[in-house]
């Protein structure tokens, strides 16, 4: 992408004015296994509670920030992940994503991209008409 489309472009990563701020304002954190990175603001004297927040490596999809990184973006522990965290077990599988908007999503038997053809209604559905009654 160019320079015009990082100035005024949000969805497919940071623009520039957010690198900006990330490289003035705020501290590095950590990283995820995605590429993503943390940052807080640096403290200051006030005592205010430190801004926290992602620049995503890729498209801006809140579905790629895993668990961990959720729960420390949003002050529920004050820590970074690896110090609050578990290790992974060996049986844990790796978030899938969110396949919404792809081929894998789901696709019930009549949606459009499956053909476009139901299974007729049957049995228990009688239309209602005003001379019925």
């Amino acid at each position: 992408m160019g320079l015009l489309g990082k100035i005024f472009t949000w969805w497919d990563g940071a623009t520039i004015g957010t690198m900006l701020y990330s490289s003035r304002k705020g501290e590095l954190v950590g990283e995820d296994n995605l590429g993503n990175r943390y940052y807080q603001s640096r403290a200051d004297k006030s005592g205010t509670a430190q801004r926290r927040w992602v620049m995503y490596n890729g498209s801006n999809d809140a579905a790629r920030v895993s668990p961990d990184w959720h729960g420390w973006l949003h002050n529920t522990f004050d820590g970074h992940p690896d110090s609050y965290l578990p290790p992974a077990r060996v049986w844990e599988l790796e978030s899938p994503g969110n396949p919404t908007g792809s081929d894998a999503a789901y696709r019930p038997a009549g949606a459009i991209e499956k053909g476009g053809v139901r299974a007729k209604v049957t049995g228990d559905y009688q239309a209602w008409s005003p001379d019925a009654a």
